[in-house]
């Protein structure tokens, strides 16, 4: 069900007073839900979902992806890392970036899911850099309740979103550690391990290498994929990989910030929910109109 709320437009965010902040972040803890961290998108969330990868404070890009959204009967998936560093001409741009989206997750609960990221678990294992807290005190003073409650508001997201046909959507990885009982059973109790594994894990193939958790190659995908019963992964984290495919068509990363657009753009992904997937040769990407803008000011 939906809840008329009125998103605001990022812009316009970033004018708000510290009083209509406070009234906002009271609607939001009203209307946000609370996600278990591996969560089944339900049936009739649509035909088709509106993916996205890391945008990191470029709420120009993440404009543009709702009007996608918005265009047709879709869900909307983020993949994590909304937050920091932002593009220089998008403000303050973590706060106006992740209270946007907040609010669209409060007003279509049942069509709309934020993964958390690295970024996003931050209170739990430390990710750098993290200028919310810094964009939070500029624009309404250092008052440390608001990027609190922020931050409590994006941790409301799943670590994992699960579809009726086949795709596992997670920032980074998935759990490895060998663990007794059925595969949804893994995220019942979720430690620094299982986080790191998730949010963390580079894919073997990327040249990057963050330290936090090992990465992960073909055959461990394999063998998740396998004990899961899902047919592909679609991911953020490694923006060397943007746009691309690995593993045998079963892995798509995916980063939607002009922050890092000179790997591979700033893109999304249209994954058809109506259908069984067999690769993700089923997923259509798309270059947003953002890629290769420079906006005048943050206004």
């Amino acid at each position: 069900m939906s809840v008329d709320l009125h998103p605001s437009r990022p812009a316009d965010l970033l004018r708000a007073s510290p009083e209509e902040a406070d009234r906002l972040l009271d609607r939001l803890e009203q209307h946000v839900p609370v996600r278990p961290p591996l969560y089944p998108l339900p049936e009739g969330s649509g035909t088709e979902a509106i993916v996205f990868g890391d945008t990191h404070g470029d709420w120009r890009s993440t404009e543009a992806l709702v009007e996608r959204y918005r265009a047709g009967d879709r869900a909307l998936i983020g993949l994590g890392d909304y937050i920091d560093r932002p593009p220089d001409d998008c403000g303050a741009g973590s706060v106006a970036n992740s209270l946007y989206l907040l609010e669209l997750a409060a007003e279509r609960p049942d069509r709309v899911v934020l993964v958390q990221g690295n970024h996003e678990t931050t209170r739990r294992i430390p990710a750098l850099p993290h200028e919310l807290a810094e964009e939070v005190d500029a624009l309404w003073g250092p008052e440390s309740s608001r990027y609190d409650r922020l931050m409590g508001l994006l941790e409301r997201g799943p670590l994992a979103v699960t579809t009726a046909n086949g795709a596992f959507l997670a920032h980074a990885g998935f759990p490895r550690a060998p663990r007794p009982g059925p595969w949804t059973g893994w995220f019942d109790r979720i430690d620094e391990e299982t986080i790191a594994e998730i949010v963390w894990a580079e894919c073997g193939a990327s040249r990057i290498r963050r330290g936090a958790a090992m990465p992960w190659v073909a055959r461990d995908l394999e063998r998740f994929l396998e004990s899961s019963g899902m047919r592909i992964m679609i991911r953020g984290h490694d923006p060397d990989l943007n746009g691309t495919a690995v593993y045998g068509g079963r892995c798509l990363t995916l980063h939607t910030t002009r922050v890092f657009e000179r790997y591979g753009g700033v893109v999304i992904a249209r994954l058809p929910l109506d259908r069984p997937l067999r690769s993700v040769a089923d997923v259509e990407v798309e270059h947003l109109p953002t890629e290769g803008r420079q906006f005048r000011d943050p206004g």
